[in-house]
């Protein structure tokens, strides 16, 4: 009887991850398998530990309990062999601004023994152009990019992206999607953190909801977004009288209602049945709408559902 194939290691395996700074519990038990080829979103508003988890699976922070798992391998036995197999770029990356980019990147060329060829991740990350130009030199996209070309030119297989887009103009986000989109073309698994719902959505093919420290919600974007039991979102604010929120429940189409203070957000199956009852009870009950906005259904909304309130809120 021929012994079915071993199945392949997960990239990334997290049990039980705990760490605590003084009274503040940043992780208290995450649970986490990413697959090899996967790009995996850790997603929450700041504080939320994602940062923490992330620092502990780099090796950069120690866990007080629980287990990291890189590439079948672990920190405790094999630091230096994961250190070798792995890409770090961290929210705020400080690099020599007196350095071209080229010394740059043969600068952390030389910290590798597999790694790429500089001309070849310089042409990955579109800075051909600013081979030469100091980093001091550079716009903050392009200090991203160069950030990136950091972490590729170990030939990494795992990828770690901290908040890699954070303070961007669009154009330099959507670069930077670009690339992240060719990395996973080319096999390599990535980790992601973002407080930004359209940034995953766009990238990763599984998403981790992670609120106060724990994972909240876990699986596809589409999976996640179905959890709210309807397609489409609107959202009113109301200028003086306030309506209680079980009053909205029953109104054709609601699935959901979320309150906070003035602003009210109510998943709907059918927007066109949906308004024009609501209009109705408000109008019944004296209230004054001061804004009404709809949208197809996100996982800001997934957010909003599950804790009460906005990622922007914190």
């Amino acid at each position: 009887m021929t012994a079915s194939p071993a199945l392949p290691l997960p990239a990334l395996a997290i049990r039980g991850l705990q760490k605590r700074y003084g009274p503040v519990q940043a992780v208290a038990g995450i649970d986490l398998t990413v697959a090899r080829g996967e790009c995996f979103g850790l997603l929450g508003p700041n504080g939320a530990g994602k940062t923490t988890t992330i620092e502990i699976c780099e090796g950069l922070t120690e866990a007080d309990a629980g287990e990291v798992s890189i590439l079948g391998l672990t920190h405790r036995e094999h630091a230096a062999e994961i250190r070798e197999r792995i890409g770090i770029s961290l929210q705020e990356t400080q690099l020599t601004e007196k350095l071209t980019v080229e010394e740059t990147i043969a600068l952390f060329h030389s910290f590798y023994r597999r790694r790429r060829p500089i001309a070849e991740v310089i042409a990955a990350v579109q800075l051909g152009e600013k081979r030469t130009a100091r980093v001091g030199q550079l716009s903050g996209g392009q200090k991203q990019r160069l950030a990136l070309a950091c972490a590729l030119v170990g030939d990494p297989d795992l990828f770690f992206l901290d908040e890699p887009t954070t303070g961007l103009d669009p154009q330099s986000r959507r670069q930077l999607w670009d690339l992240i989109t060719g990395f996973k073309a080319e096999g390599r698994t990535i980790v992601i953190t973002t407080h930004y719902m359209d940034e995953a959505e766009h990238l990763c093919d599984r998403v981790a909801i992670v609120d106060h420290g724990k994972v909240i919600a876990l699986g596809t974007p589409r999976q996640l977004i179905a959890m709210l039991g309807s397609e489409h979102v609107v959202e009113f604010a109301l200028d003086g009288l306030l309506v209680d929120e079980s009053e909205l429940i029953g109104l054709p189409g609601v699935t959901g209602v979320s309150r906070s203070d003035h602003r009210y957000q109510l998943d709907v199956t059918h927007v066109h049945r949906t308004i024009p009852a609501l209009l109705a009870h408000l109008k019944a009950r004296q209230s004054v709408i001061a804004e009404l906005t709809t949208h197809t259904a996100t996982l800001e909304d997934v957010f909003v559902h599950l804790t009460g309130r906005h990622l922007r809120d914190g």
